[in-house]
């Protein structure tokens, strides 16, 4: 049951962000495009203001489970640079109003269509579709994504990637998943690599649990260095070790263009989800 693809935008020429004209015609979620965006909060603001946080504050991959802790870290928001050419970004996103499972429910809709990927980030996402066959709408919204990759193109900052995301279970990165009530919290985690080569160069998590006026989420990314592998049954030849090369060690314009990046997309995502899972549910 795979999806008709949309083709792909051409990397030879000058990518165009937002909506082209009638993209958005006879699509029921055209009312959620809105393409004017909220300053950054305040919190990523400061923290971006900080500069490189010590490494010592970083939370390890190997203990990104603790993400589910009570309360919070000493680290929410910014980034650090490591010895091994890596980086560490956080950014904490409140969501009034939305719940975990809409956000699991998010990440299983989005990429089915170029045109819900820009929604989420106006000025930076180009293009997005699943990698194989379509998600199965039966299944439960977490079910949806899960051992699913996208193929996504986007700007960070000003580098445009073009990335596959692939979802894995949260259990593989140490949280328990009998703890993760979808109603009450969820754990979005996935390799980030390149499309068009089977190399991965880093992890990220979106830990979202209920609070009192809705919920929150926190993000965090491990990327570069030490994270940079190539994907089962790929040898690192000459194509591959040349783009290795260049994400094995990020600098700090990277690392800060990846806090703003996410905080952005994910307020934005924040100011319309609600509503927009709302009348998702209407019409089912």
């Amino acid at each position: 049951m795979a999806e008709a693809k949309e083709p792909r935008p051409d990397p030879t020429r000058r990518p165009h962000l937002g909506m082209r004209a009638g993209e958005l015609d006879g699509k029921w979620y055209a009312k959620y495009w809105n393409p004017v965006m909220a300053p950054l909060p305040g919190h990523v603001r400061d923290a971006i203001t900080l500069g490189p946080q010590a490494p010592p504050l970083c939370l390890s991959l190997d203990d990104a489970g603790r993400l589910s802790d009570a309360g919070y870290q000493e680290f929410e928001n910014g980034y650090s640079l490591l010895d091994d050419g890596s980086m560490y970004v956080a950014a904490l996103t409140r969501m009034p109003g939305a719940s975990p499972a809409m956000v699991d429910w998010w990440f299983g809709w989005h990429a089915t269509e170029t045109q819900r990927y820009k929604l989420w980030y106006p000025r930076a996402h180009l293009y997005a579709q699943w990698h194989g066959d379509a998600v199965d709408r039966s299944t439960p919204y977490r079910a949806r994504y899960l051992s699913g990759t996208s193929f996504v193109d986007e700007y960070v900052g000003n580098v445009l990637g073009r990335l596959a995301i692939r979802f894995v279970r949260p259990g593989r990165l140490g949280f328990d998943e009998d703890g993760l009530a979808p109603d009450e919290a969820t754990a979005i985690c996935a390799t980030v690599g390149m499309s068009q080569v089977p190399l991965d160069w880093g992890w990220l998590v979106h830990y979202v649990r209920r609070v009192r006026d809705g919920a929150e989420m926190r993000s965090r990314f491990w990327m570069g260095g030490g994270h940079v592998a190539t994907r089962a049954g790929a040898r690192l030849g000459s194509e591959l070790e040349a783009a290795a090369e260049g994400v094995r060690r990020l600098g700090e314009g990277q690392a800060r263009a990846m806090v703003v990046h996410c905080s952005q997309e994910m307020n934005h995502l924040a100011s319309f989800l609600p509503a927009l899972f709302e009348e998702y549910e209407r019409r089912r």
